[in-house]
C-alpha cells in the first residue's frame, strides 16, 4: 500500500513538474512574444519618425534653396540697373552737349529706381532665407548636414549684407546724378557733394569686400566635401 501511495506520489509529482516547466515555457514564449512585438512597433514607430524628419528636412531644405534663389535672382535685376546706371553716371559727367549729358543723366535716376526695389527684394529673401535654413537645423541629427545648413547660412547672411550695401550705393548715386547739370560747356553739382560721394565710395569698398566673403561660401558649398562623396 506504501509503494503504491509512493509511486501515485511520484507519479503527480511528475506531472506537476512537466506541468510547471510547460507553463513557464509558454509563459517565457508569450513574453518574448510580447518583448519582439513591442521592439517591432518601437522600431515602426522610429521608422516612422525618421521618414517624417526626412520629409520634413527635405521639405525645408528646398524651401530654403527656393528662398536664396529667388534673392539671387532679384540681386542680379539689381545689379543689371545699377552698371547701368553707373556707366551713364560715368559717360555723363565727361560729356560736353548739355542734352546728351541731361539724356545720360536721366538714364542713371531711371536705372537706379528700377534697382532699388529688386535689391530691397532681394535682401529679404536672403533674410528668409537664412531664417528658413537655421529651421532645417531642426530636422537633422547629420553633421555633414548640419555643417552644410551652417555655410548656407553664413551665405545668406553675406548676401542679405551685399545687397544693403548696393541698395545704399544706388541711393547715393541717384543722389548724385540728381545733382548733375551743365554750365560753361562743363559738368557740375548743384549743390556741394563731397560727402556724398565719400559714402558712396566707402560703400562700394564695403561691397567689394563683403562680395568676396559671398563669393568664398559659394565657393565652400561648390567644393563641399558631403556633394563629393555622394557624386
Amino acid at each position: 500500500m506504501v509503494k503504491e501511495f509512493d509511486r501515485n506520489m511520484f507519479i503527480m509529482l511528475l506531472a506537476i513538474m512537466i506541468g510547471v516547466i510547460i507553463v513557464t515555457y509558454f509563459v517565457a514564449d508569450i513574453m518574448k512574444n510580447i518583448e519582439i512585438s513591442e521592439k517591432e512597433k518601437q522600431h515602426k514607430i522610429e521608422l516612422k519618425t525618421l521618414k517624417n524628419e526626412n520629409i520634413q528636412f527635405t521639405d525645408h531644405f528646398l524651401k530654403s534653396l527656393s528662398l536664396l534663389d529667388s534673392a539671387r535672382e532679384y540681386r542680379a535685376y539689381g545689379g543689371y540697373h545699377f552698371d547701368l546706371a553707373f556707366l551713364w553716371y560715368q559717360n555723363a559727367l565727361s560729356e560736353k552737349n548739355s542734352s546728351t549729358m541731361n539724356m545720360y543723366k536721366n538714364r542713371v535716376i531711371d536705372n537706379c529706381t528700377l534697382a532699388l526695389p529688386y535689391y530691397q527684394w532681394s535682401h529679404e529673401n536672403f533674410k528668409l532665407s537664412k531664417d528658413s535654413f537655421n529651421d532645417t537645423k531642426n530636422y537633422t541629427t547629420y553633421s555633414k548636414y548640419q555643417d552644410l545648413l551652417n555655410i548656407y547660412m553664413n551665405l545668406s547672411n553675406s548676401g542679405a549684407k551685399i545687397t544693403m550695401l548696393r541698395y545704399n550705393a544706388t541711393v547715393y548715386l541717384r543722389r548724385l546724378a540728381e545733382n548733375l547739370t551743365f554750365y560753361n560747356d562743363t559738368v557740375i553739382y548743384t549743390e556741394n557733394v563731397t560727402e556724398l560721394i565719400d559714402l558712396f565710395n566707402e560703400t562700394m569698398a564695403l561691397y567689394t569686400q563683403e562680395l568676396s566673403n559671398f563669393e568664398d561660401y559659394q565657393e565652400e558649398i561648390h567644393e563641399y566635401k558631403f556633394f563629393n562623396e555622394i557624386r
